[in-house]
Formats: structure tokens, sequence, C-alpha cells
């Protein structure tokens, strides 16, 4: 979400007659997009900011600003600890960037964290990026789960969901120009359309999506495992663009840390899931989010963890330390764990799930797969890089004007989060 941000940033900076530059020390405005689900990210602002402090003092004409999440928790206390930034803009408030740098040229600084009924950070229609062929399209924002360890619903407020003729609209845009595939993102895309009288649901809003000419494929994240509903699990039977890939985030393995996270289902209830969505899409790639040490984290509640993810065998997932994140319920919980042992228990799992990946991948060699090529390889200019329908990355030998095909590959080799293969 915050990468779809930066580009509605770009675009509004772009009509205001900016061009991008990767060298900081030329630029005459830096603004940090930024995250505070955990406590590293945040940290993270004021160590940057601490650095564009002195390209400030070597160039007072400098404006720098600050956006995104930290911007809306932090709000005035920014402009305290980093005097020298001009501007703070929250999570709602993208669309008022023009003014902000207005007012930074005039010597003013300026916060602008409130939230709005109307949704206008989501309209910036049809904005790619030069050769891009895949691209983010969010549908809804904030979240009215308020989990007991999360900061989501304080700094991008309650659930708004944008019209579904706005969605689609824009989709058409972006296939017009190019655009194969398109991620489709809320906090919890599963409540969309839900406090929008005569609004689709999601499984509908899909099924539309499914018939847009020129499309290829349709992902979206992120579901919440306790209102996942019987349409959406069967879309993944019946739509033929929808990709063979849902991220589906557990957070815990113990049915005593579900309820203190206050997640709304138990490990039977998230495993019923596991099993319908394996039912209608028997190689569905499955991936999920885990957090270790949460307060009140016993050695059973970890090794019920690690069952869980043994007996699932994901094909990936992001997994974290808890993080103490202000305002949230869990702030509060007394019985925290020391960080050695949310480390250690951290590294338990990631080398458990780095076997179950490498089996799964393993499975891949020598196999045909399906690939949209989406530009060159990050880590090797000399090659192609791609997706398969169920999320895994392929690097592959090719010409650039193979970008946006839907290519046959024969995977020749697997690692832990790639594969490498040969055009057939």
């Amino acid at each position: 979400m915050n990468v779809n941000d930066s580009e509605k940033i770009l675009f509004i900076l772009g009509k205001e007659g900016y061009l991008p530059t990767k060298d900081e020390t030329k630029a005459d405005l830096i603004i940090l997009n930024t995250c505070s689900v955990r406590k590293k990210p945040e940290h993270k602002v004021y160590s940057e900011l601490g650095r564009f402090k002195k390209l400030k003092k070597n160039n007072k004409d400098l404006i720098i600003g600050v956006g995104g999440c930290v911007a809306q928790q932090e709000g005035e206390n920014l402009l305290i600890r980093a005097p020298y930034v001009n501007f703070v803009f929250g999570t709602h408030n993208i669309h008022k960037l023009p003014e902000l740098i207005k007012s930074a040229k005039s010597r003013k600084q300026k916060v602008e964290v409130d939230f709005y009924k109307e949704i206008y950070s989501l309209d910036f229609q049809g904005y790619i990026e030069d050769n891009k062929v895949t691209s983010f399209v969010t549908i809804m924002q904030g979240c009215d789960n308020y989990c007991s360890y999360c900061i989501v619903p304080y700094v991008r407020g309650s659930e708004k969901s944008r019209s579904s003729k706005s969605i689609i609209n824009e989709i058409k845009l972006l296939t017009e120009k190019g655009i194969k595939e398109v991620t489709l993102l809320g906090q919890n895309v599963n409540s969309y359309g839900k406090n929008v009288k005569g609004e689709l649901t999601f499984p509908e809003l899909l099924k539309k999506i499914n018939l847009i000419p020129g499309l290829k494929r349709i992902r979206f994240t992120t579901s919440h495992p306790k209102d996942i509903s019987d349409e959406l699990i069967l879309c993944f039977g019946e739509l033929e663009k929808l990709a063979c890939h849902i991220h589906l985030p557990v957070q815990s393995g113990s049915d005593k840390i579900l309820f203190r996270m206050g997640r709304g289902y138990t490990k039977k209830d998230y495993l019923k899931k596991i099993d319908a969505l394996r039912k209608i899409k028997p190689d569905i790639a499955i991936t999920t989010d885990f957090i270790v040490g949460f307060p009140g984290e016993t050695d059973k509640d970890f090794m019920e963890t690690i069952e869980l993810t043994k007996k699932v065998e994901f094909d990936e997932f992001f997994s974290f330390k808890y993080s103490d994140r202000p305002k949230t319920k869990a702030y509060f919980m007394k019985d925290k764990i020391p960080e050695k042992i949310k480390g250690e228990r951290l590294k338990v799992l990631q080398d458990i799930q780095k076997d179950i990946t490498m089996k799964i991948n393993n499975k891949l060699k020598g196999k045909i797969l399906e690939i949209l090529v989406e530009g060159k390889s990050k880590k090797n200019n000399q090659q192609l890089t791609g997706r398969t329908k169920d999320n895994k990355i392929v690097n592959f030998q090719g010409e650039e004007s193979l970008i946006g095909k839907l290519l046959q590959v024969k995977i020749e080799q697997v690692f832990p989060h790639s594969l490498k293969g040969k055009i057939i």
C-alpha cells in the first residue's frame, strides 16, 4: 500500500513540475513516505531525517516532507523532533501536497493529519510508470478489526471502500496503457463494499474485473481469515484470470494467542479455510504472516505455531518479532517476551519454513510454467524476470521485447525465494 501511495505522490509531483532524482544531494524536494507497523521502520525515519538535516544546511531552499503512517501517528511531534522538516501529511492527505509545497516555499510549516469521510487519496486513476506491466489498485483503505497488536486502524482510519465503478474504470485505463496484471489492495479486502449500501461484494467485484479485456491476471491482498467467504473461495475455481495464490495471515498457531490478538478465529477455523481453498484449487499457493513473541506466548504456544506451519506447508511467509505499537491493547499487556527469546523463536520458525519452501520449489524443477514477464531482473540486468500464477519469481534469459508477454518457461534451478528457467 505504501508503494502505491508513493506512486500517487510521484503523479502529483509530476503535475507540479517535479522530476524524480536518485541523487538526494541534487534534490529540491525530499519526501519520506513512512510505515509504522513495527518499531524498526519508525526508527529509520528519524535516522533518515538526520541525514537530510545536513543537506538542508547546505541548501536552505531544500524542502523536506514526511508522509504516511509515522506522519499520521506523530503529527506535530515530528516537527518538534526534526524542526527543519517543512511539512507533515497523514495517510488521508496525499491530495494536499501542492498546497503543502506552496506553504513550504513561503517558509511556513504545516501539518495535515485529518481523516476524511471522502477518500480523496484513492482517486488518481490510470497513473503508471513507463514500461510497467503490473500495477497496484487500491480498492479500500482503513480497517475496523482493531487486532490487539496493530496500529493500522489508528493511522489509516476506519474502513472506506471506493466505488466499484471507479475501480473498474481505473483498471480499464491501466489495461489501455499496457498493464497486464493488477493487484487489488486493502487492509482487509474481504470487507470491501460492506459499509456502502448497494455496492458490490468483493467476490462480485472480482467477477466484474475478470471480464475486462486485455487484463491477464488479478491478484489481491490482504484477506482476513475470519471473514473469507465461501463465495470468495469459489472464485479461485471459477475465474480464469484470478491468480492461483492467496495471502492469508494466520499470525499464530495457538488459540490462546489468537484470542489475545483479537483475531476472531481459532486454529481449527483457519485450517477449515485452508482445506476449502485446496478443495477448490488443489495447486493454490498459500502464503501467510506470523508474529512470534507476542505477550504471553509460552514455549507450548510457539510449538503450536511450528505444528501449524508444518501441517499447512505454506509456500512462503512473512515473519516478525512482536513489536509494541502505541495505542494498541497489546502495548499495555504486562507479560512481554524478552528480545533474545523472540529472536531465537523467529530463527527456528524461519529455518523450518525455508526447508518447506525448498521442498515445494524442488517439485517444480523440470516443469514448464506460464510466466508473465515483468521486466529486467534486479539482480542480473542481463536476465528477465516474471511471476507464475502462483506468485513464484522466475528469472531467465530473453529479449526486452518479451516484457509484458505470457511465456512458457521450463524450470532448471530452484532457490528459496526464486526459480531460474529457460524459455520454451
